[in-house]
């Protein structure tokens, strides 16, 4: 029995084709986006994150009024 090999064919108009349809998915900054790749790529904090640096940052502001309250005292 005789065997046949197919080879696909592909015409030039298909090669051009998937090349636009796999350059299509990949992603460009386009002209006029300012924003530079690292500012787009940003990490959103979450919320327990938001709250924590909420109470360092309110923590660290009563350590300094507590110290210049005892600060007077002592004066």
């Amino acid at each position: 029995m005789k065997r046949l090999a197919v080879v696909p064919t592909t015409t030039p108009e298909y090669i051009q084709w998937w090349g636009r349809r796999i350059n299509d998915n990949i992603s460009r900054p386009s002209q006029g986006d300012g924003q530079p790749t690292r500012k787009r790529l940003q990490v959103v904090p979450s919320e327990l994150e938001i709250i924590s640096r909420d109470f360092e940052r309110r923590n660290s502001e009563l350590e300094k009024k507590i110290e210049k309250m005892e600060d007077e005292k002592m004066n």
